[in-house]
């Protein structure tokens, strides 16, 4: 457990040599990134994030800023006295993983943005995000038919005809979800997100963004506008994959990691 603007959150460590932070999606947790840290924790130290509401770290009370996140990292950093990391993120993580290079450019090596955006929430998101948040409050939690809600915004056909597995983890961590303290963050990150396409024009740091075919949350085209935003990012598109890319095609994604992070 580490103190932290955002309060106390709790990583996972394994591993020693170059350091990689892996933060997840709303509504997951650091588990979501097992297969990398098996893949990549025998030579590398990798760190998992229970983002802030979510998981063993505190529970949020109030909403926060994507500047707040990007502090919450470097936080991380000091509580286990590192000065820079390697950043992966997915959709929330991958979001404040711009951030994070926009702000604290001397705190990062490399950055895997994946399944995300830099553009602020539309209107027809805002709507089924609010209306998943009342439904949630009137029936005590995320229960279903709300979890299927989530599965068809998070995973895609070829994951629901061919992965069991993975519908069945993404059920389940959501179902686990604080209701009150994940709404805090959904509300940041969706509603109250902002527009950071100018913020990332200043990313000096290598970038690879990653983009799923099948994602309904964030369609190609948003997350293409993303990488375009970055000076010189790269762009994998993802066939077979929707919004949680690391836990739907895990081999893939661990590939384009190594070869990314650590192209020598």
């Amino acid at each position: 457990m580490i103190d932290t603007v955002l309060g106390s959150v709790r990583v996972q460590v394994r591993g020693t040599g170059e350091p990689m932070m892996f933060w997840p999606s709303l509504l997951m947790t650091g588990d979501m990134w097992a297969a990398q840290a098996d893949h990549f924790g025998n030579e590398h130290q990798v760190i998992l994030v229970d983002p802030p509401g979510f998981g063993a770290s505190e529970k949020l009370t109030a909403p926060f800023t994507f500047d707040q996140c990007a502090r919450c990292i470097v936080d991380i950093l000091d509580g286990l006295d590192l000065q820079r990391t390697h950043f992966v993120g997915n959709s929330w993580g991958g979001m404040i993983g711009g951030t994070f290079a926009a702000t604290y450019p001397d705190r990062i090596g490399s950055a895997v943005l994946m399944n995300c955006t830099a553009s602020p929430a539309g209107t027809r998101q805002k709507i089924e995000y609010g209306l998943l948040l009342r439904m949630a409050g009137l029936l005590g939690g995320i229960r279903p038919p709300l979890t299927r809600s989530v599965l068809k915004a998070f995973l895609g056909p070829t994951t629901f005809t061919t992965r069991p597995d993975v519908v069945a983890f993404v059920r389940d961590t959501v179902q686990r979800v604080d209701l009150r303290s994940g709404g805090w963050a959904v509300r940041s990150v969706v509603p109250r997100r902002p527009d950071q396409r100018a913020l990332l024009s200043k990313v000096t740091t290598p970038v690879l963004v990653v983009a799923g075919v099948e994602d309904a949350t964030f369609p190609l085209p948003e997350t293409i506008a993303m990488a375009e935003a970055i000076p010189n990012a790269a762009i994998a598109v993802l066939e077979g994959v929707a919004h949680l890319a690391a836990l739907e095609n895990p081999s893939l994604v661990n590939k384009l990691i190594g070869e990314f992070v650590f192209r020598g």
